[in-house]
């Protein structure tokens, strides 16, 4: 039976570059083993959301909670040591290292951490997770554009994250590698993970979120079900303007 107990708890969010208000008073809670799906238009705030949460900006105000425990404001590597990992939305792999050691990154410094041939172990599980088995002795400068976001995936999943916060992670992929991707995480919600995803693929929203939450100019505008927020008229509007007729 799934718990309703929030795994991460966001209050009052609110992000200010000067007089520009990027995020305003966001609240929201996920919970265990769900899949949020935070959507809205092209600057919305989606992926300053993120940041605030992965502590790469720190909020102007509120608060964000993993646990019960309050996070706010602490530097990116100790959320990345209480338990939230996360993808961007253009891929940050280490290039002078091969596969295989761009995940062992991730075992070292992520949540759970490993170390020497456990961490090499793990490593080479994850990539036979995501698809990439026997290739983790080639040169990332190799590899074609999705198996970078497969490494990435791999990678950020060996700390053994409580929340994975994939940004865009579909993004850019054509047609076949799309499905290939939203099988993927289709298979690490099956597996009971906490994941916040910021997407625009509607597919994937629909086929792989429990939640959503809608954003518009920095705030938010909805949430439900996708099936709900989708027929939304406020989230209408937001992606496609008023209609003047």
């Amino acid at each position: 039976m799934r718990s309703t107990a929030p795994v991460l708890s966001v209050r009052g969010a609110t992000k200010r570059f000067g007089g520009l208000v990027a995020v305003n008073a966001m609240d929201f809670d996920v919970t265990e083993h769900q899949v949020m799906g935070l959507i809205g238009p092209n600057g919305s705030g989606k992926s300053t959301t993120l940041n605030l949460i992965s502590g790469a900006l720190k909020p102007t105000s509120g608060t964000i909670s993993l646990r019960g425990t309050p996070i706010t404001g602490l530097a990116p590597q100790t959320i990345t040591h209480k338990g939230i990992a996360r993808t961007f939305q253009l891929v940050r792999l280490l290039p002078s290292m091969n596969v295989r050691d761009n995940v062992v990154a991730g075992a070292v410094f992520g949540h759970r951490r490993r170390w020497g041939a456990e961490a090499a172990a793990h490593a080479d599980a994850l990539l036979d997770r995501v698809g990439l088995g026997g290739k983790g002795d080639m040169p990332v400068g190799q590899l074609t554009y999705i198996d970078t976001k497969r490494v990435e995936l791999a990678r950020v999943l060996a700390g053994d994250p409580t929340l994975l916060l994939l940004d865009e992670w579909l993004a850019g992929l054509n047609p076949t590698e799309l499905r290939i991707g939203i099988d993927l995480i289709r298979s690490l919600r099956d597996e009971g993970r906490t994941i916040i995803l910021v997407e625009h693929v509607m597919d994937a929203i629909r086929s792989l979120c429990d939640r959503c939450v809608v954003m518009s100019s920095g705030s938010k505008i909805a949430e439900g079900t996708p099936t709900q927020v989708l027929s939304d008229p406020d989230v209408i509007r937001a992606y496609l303007g008023d209609d003047d007729d």
